[in-house]
């Protein structure tokens, strides 16, 4: 059986409350990077905007951000920091359509019909729930994903520490089963560490034994990729041929890792500015339906505000984007519980365990 995502119902903008709204308010922007007052700040749901008469749908969102009414007709969702002088930016500060602003957060909701059984998360979930319908749902996804959607994965450094964690994520880029990776330097610097040395942090990743001087191998390891000039020419000088970052080049996976004041090194593609990286994350996080978060609460929570929970295709329809957060720590998971029925799934497991159940859930191991 073909998977399907659950029907999108848009609003009736034929009742009398959207007929007798008022057209959206907007206000030229006179500064870059400063939004005029009363300024409308979206969220990751279907928002619509009453201009001209017409009720129309930003096609992008994201939590926090602007909408900019442009001169074609158009509207963009655009950061504070990235409006620019003479911008048209929606005002209003409610969204029930007084204002001529409608945020619409059921519309993949059948009406009458509660949400418990549908592919969204549920709260209170803790180390004792049952995930298994859960996997069982995320391999069917992530077999349409593959060939119909794109699937942005973002990984914190948990996987590297572990020799069967790697090898599943490696099988999962390998097979297709990736579009996009957005973790940090730590990610990629054990894991390159652990294609070389066999070790992360200096323990070998699969006996978990300490190495002499192990502590240098990381650092070591930087040396040598820095000394390359690239994460792809260290692949290429020390023959690598295993791991995440392995596959992530073999495959021309695009990444970004973003940077942190902790980083050791850090690696040539770290992105030290970050508004830089937080622009080159949203630039994978648009093209993505599918976003599994792992093992990392701050680029978990940066990612979750910058993905919407809806994606506008070419032909016009609206389908779902899913968001996991996979997390041994309740408390990181419990961070995106208010984001709203089928945007987030929420399981509290450590990823070594929960990498190699998807990777054997899809055949791969």
């Amino acid at each position: 059986m073909a998977f399907q995502f659950p029907a999108y119902h848009a609003p009736d903008f034929t009742e009398e409350r959207f007929q007798q709204s008022p057209d959206a308010a907007w206000a030229l922007c006179e500064r870059d990077g400063v939004a005029p007052e009363g300024y409308h700040s979206t969220s990751m749901y279907p928002e619509y905007y009453k201009l001209n008469g017409q009720w129309t749908l930003a096609p992008e969102s994201r939590m926090d951000s602007s909408v900019v009414w442009r001169t074609d007709g158009g509207l963009d969702v655009v950061e504070n920091r990235n409006l620019r002088k003479g911008d048209r930016v929606i005002l209003g500060r409610t969204e029930n359509g007084e204002q001529g602003i409608f945020m619409h957060s059921t519309g993949f909701v059948e009406p009458g019909h509660e949400l418990e059984d549908r592919f969204v998360f549920r709260t209170g979930r803790s180390r004792e729930t049952s995930y298994t319908r859960d996997y069982d749902r995320l391999v069917e996804l992530l077999r349409y994903e593959k060939d119909h959607g794109n699937i942005v994965w973002v990984m914190g450094p948990a996987f590297a520490f572990d020799a069967d964690a790697r090898r599943a994520m490696q099988l999962l880029i390998e097979n297709g089963y990736a579009h996009g990776l957005l973790a940090g330097n730590a990610l990629a610097t054990h894991d390159l560490e652990g294609a070389l040395l066999h070790t992360a942090l200096g323990q070998d990743i699969y006996t978990q034994q300490s190495m002499p001087n192990g502590h240098y191998n990381h650092l070591d390891t930087i040396n040598k990729v820095r000394r390359s000039g690239s994460i792809r020419q260290f692949i290429e000088d020390y023959r690598i041929d295993n791991g995440i970052m392995y596959a992530a080049v073999k495959k021309d996976l695009p990444f970004v890792l973003g940077g942190s004041i902790r980083d050791d090194g850090p690696l040539p593609e770290v992105i030290g500015d970050v508004y830089e990286a937080q622009s080159a994350m949203r630039e994978l996080v648009k093209k993505s339906t599918t976003v599994i978060c792992l093992a990392t609460m701050l680029h978990t929570i940066a990612t979750g505000n910058m993905t919407p929970s809806f994606r506008v295709l070419p032909d016009g329809s609206v389908r779902p984007v899913y968001l996991y957060c996979v997390d041994a720590d309740e408390f990181v998971v419990n961070k995106l519980l208010d984001r709203g029925s089928l945007s987030a799934t929420t399981m509290v497991t450590n990823v070594q365990d929960f990498i190699r159940n998807v990777a054997r859930g899809l055949g791969l191991m």
